[in-house]
């Protein structure tokens, strides 16, 4: 036999209440008497009613609920800010939709419009790169949408995250101070803004200001795995590196392993510095020395932003820029 789903009319009627008063009961509005609200509440605890988020949507023009878009969900950084953006969303009352992207432009349009079509209110975006027909997508759709950790080189969309300019300047610094000469950068896609152009910016200032000319041969473009960093230690020695930046904590466990593996003593013959300290940091041996990025805090600003976008409150910057900080491990002398 199909279940019946209770209704709101279904409480109405068993209550002996009008269905305007069991709405005020659920949304939680003073105006209701306490002996009727607690008839109310144990009719619909006997009915096990759960209101219609679709149906609630329809009358208040708003779902309560927002989409997010994340790359890798396996990767430690995008669940770290995915923690800060649950946290706030539960406090605020929202549910989320998580979609996993791939980081492929392809399902990315896809996923987008996926939650466009469940009447989101609100979208959280942390892909690395925003492809012109995304961006397109994201303007045509009016649903207001919070970039998490990542850049919007054009700065037309609100986006949280820490100056990744001053940050690999100061990771950089550190390892040419060590006498290293000769400093590999490592990262994700360059077409990526955060690497290709906040990260090497950062790389190449700190090169010029110590007097040293920038070899594109020291600059590695690979994919954010694990094992991408571990083959390509034989080209980090052929380009002469006795240091690197990495972009990312997998890739940098890679890198370290593939170095420790050839038998080269980290940091000895060879530092390395991560970039988003997570705890991939502390479970590898040595531990790596790394970027701070406050992970959680960037999730959860993010969803801050995205409810006073949502509430339609003013907001006077685009840009949220957060603290980082440094923190020296055993990567590096």
């Amino acid at each position: 036999m199909e279940k019946h789903t209770i209704t709101i009319y279904d409480v109405a009627r068993e209550a002996a209440v009008s269905m305007a008063t069991v709405s005020r009961v659920v949304n939680g509005n003073p105006n209701v008497k306490p002996a009727t609200r607690k008839k109310v509440l144990e009719v619909i605890d006997r009915l096990d009613y759960r209101p219609n988020a679709v149906a609630r949507g329809l009358a208040s023009k708003k779902t309560t609920t927002v989409g997010v878009i994340i790359p890798d969900v396996t990767n430690v950084y995008f669940s770290s800010l995915a923690r800060g953006i649950d946290d706030v969303a539960t406090m605020y009352k929202y549910n989320i939709i998580l979609a996993n992207s791939d980081g492929n432009p392809q399902k990315e349009l896809l996923v987008l419009n996926t939650l466009l079509a469940k009447q989101v209110d609100g979208i959280i975006y942390m892909g690395n790169n925003i492809s012109p027909e995304l961006r397109s997508q994201f303007s045509r759709s009016k649903t207001p949408i919070v970039l998490a950790g990542s850049i919007d080189d054009k700065e037309e969309m609100g986006s949280v995250h820490i100056n990744y300019v001053a940050a690999v300047e100061e990771a950089v610094a550190d390892l040419l101070n060590h006498g290293n000469q000769r400093v590999a950068f490592i990262s994700g896609p360059l077409s990526e803004p955060i690497n290709g152009e906040d990260r090497l910016k950062g790389y190449k200032n700190v090169l010029a200001k110590n007097g040293i000319d920038f070899d594109p041969e020291l600059v590695f473009e690979t994919d954010y795995s694990y094992r991408a960093g571990e083959i390509l230690w034989p080209a980090i020695v052929s380009a002469g590196a006795t240091a690197a930046f990495v972009g990312d904590d997998e890739l940098a466990a890679g890198v370290l392993n593939g170095a420790q593996d050839a038998g080269v003593k980290v940091p000895e013959e060879f530092e390395l510095i991560t970039s988003n300290n997570s705890k991939i940091t502390e479970i590898v041996r040595p531990k790596m020395s790394s970027i701070t990025q406050p992970l959680y805090d960037i999730g959860a600003v993010s969803m801050r932003y995205l409810t006073k976008m949502m509430n339609k409150e003013e907001m006077t910057e685009k840009t949220v820029e957060l603290p980082y900080g440094f923190i020296k491990r055993s990567t590096t002398k």
